[in-house]
């Protein structure tokens, strides 16, 4: 009957050492899955964050163009710089406010005559991202005679 009784406590012990050795298993896979869920959701938010970045940038990039055309365009003498003016664009660059202003200038030349026709002009363009309004300004001078 001893026998019995020792086999059968030998054999308790085998299976309290399974079921802890499952249940650290358990942990294990928990403590993995969680690891991963965190990675997984880091991600995401660096995807998230490159795709913002990227509209920024491309926003940016529109604006720039818009300057770079209308100071081409006042360079040239196509656009007049008289009065200031505010537009909407449209098109392409729909969303966007371009604002143009001019300031004569009183300089003079190396022979101390004033010089006429001078301009400091600014072009700024205003537009929304989200519920941030953002801008970029050109300020250049124009010679008009």
């Amino acid at each position: 009957m001893d026998r019995q009784l020792q086999s059968a406590h030998r054999a308790r012990g085998f299976l309290d050492t399974v079921k802890t050795s499952r249940a650290f298993v358990l942990l294990e896979v928990m403590l993995g899955v969680a690891i991963f869920a965190i990675g997984v959701i880091s991600l995401g938010r660096c995807v998230n964050n490159c795709l913002t970045a990227e509209t920024a940038r491309s926003e940016d990039q529109r604006a720039r163009l818009v300057l770079e055309n209308l100071m081409a365009q006042i360079e040239a003498g196509e656009t007049p710089i008289d009065q200031p003016k505010t537009t909407e664009l449209e098109g392409a660059f729909a969303g966007m406010t371009l604002t143009q202003s001019r300031t004569p200038l009183k300089e003079n030349n190396e022979k101390k005559q004033e010089l006429t026709g001078l301009y400091s002009v600014e072009l700024e363009v205003t537009w929304k991202v989200g519920r941030e309004p953002q801008s970029k300004k050109l300020s250049f001078y124009v010679l008009r005679q």
